[in-house]
This record gives structure tokens, sequence and C-alpha cells, in this order.
């Protein structure tokens, strides 16, 4: 279904790339742990941006904000004025340019909240202002509540 859509805005020249830049946090060693393995204790100096709690092999919240804005910042470089772009990623990635958005230190980005498959929209205007029109939009489209308890 994936692969069908994208032959589809492909024929109607429509520009799809996929960018290393915005893939989702690393979690390294984490990866396939549950929050109750790997500690609240640490996941709390996690959050907080605690360099030290960072998984073997992973990311810190400074590293990947710092990837996912440049990238974010490759995206609107390729825009003419009054284009728009969309950007489909995971929790981590909205929340670094969320936060960016909305002035939060990237200490603080993990609280905040986003729905499981939900809409957030960011204008930018020519002299680099963001606003944030709706965040963590989520239509009623007949979605079920997820497992996890996000949305």
């Amino acid at each position: 279904e994936v692969l069908a859509l994208q032959a589809k805005l492909l024929e109607n020249n429509a520009d799809l790339l996929q960018m290393d830049g915005l893939k989702e946090l690393d979690r390294g060693s984490w990866c396939g742990k549950t929050k109750d393995e790997i500690g609240s204790e640490m996941m709390a100096r996690f959050d907080a941006c605690d360099e030290s709690a960072t998984p073997e092999g992973g990311e810190s919240y400074p590293f990947l904000k710092k990837r996912v804005l440049k990238a974010r910042d490759e995206v609107l470089k390729r825009l003419e004025f009054g284009q728009s772009a969309v950007i489909v990623s995971h929790l981590q990635v909205t929340r670094s340019i969320l936060s960016d958005a909305l002035g939060i230190p990237t200490e603080e980005m993990a609280g905040l909240n986003v729905a499981t498959a939900s809409v957030t929209c960011i204008d930018y205007d020519s002299a680099g202002t963001q606003t944030v029109r709706f965040q963590s939009f989520k239509p009623d489209v007949g979605l079920e509540t997820s497992k996890d308890g996000a949305n």
C-alpha cells in the first residue's frame, strides 16, 4: 500500500525523499528493552540529557536534535517561498522539531506530548520565524487506541 502511494506521488512529480537526518532516535543497546529493563533512574537521566546515560551505540537527545534540525533546514532550503513540505517521522524526531519551534530546551523536550499517528503543523517565514499552527492533532478516523496508551 505504501509503495503504491509512493508510485502515485512520483507520477505526479512530487519529490519524495528519505533522509538519514530524519531517522528516529538510535537507542543503541536499549533496542528491544522495556523501560523496566532499562530502569526508571536511567530513563530519567537520559530524558534530562545526562550524556553519561546515553545507551552504548546510541544517541543522546542533544545529538539527535542537532541531526534532525540540520535535516529540517535542508528541507527548508529546497523550498521556494510559499511552498510546503511534509515530514513523516517518529516521536523523537517530531519532538526535536516541535521543541525548537516552541523554544523548549532540549532537556525538556521528552515531556512534550505527541500522540501516535498525529499531525503537527509549523510555518516558517522568510525571516526564520517558526509558528506552530497546531500540534499533536489526531483526526477522528476510527483508529484504535494504541496498546502503549500514547494516543
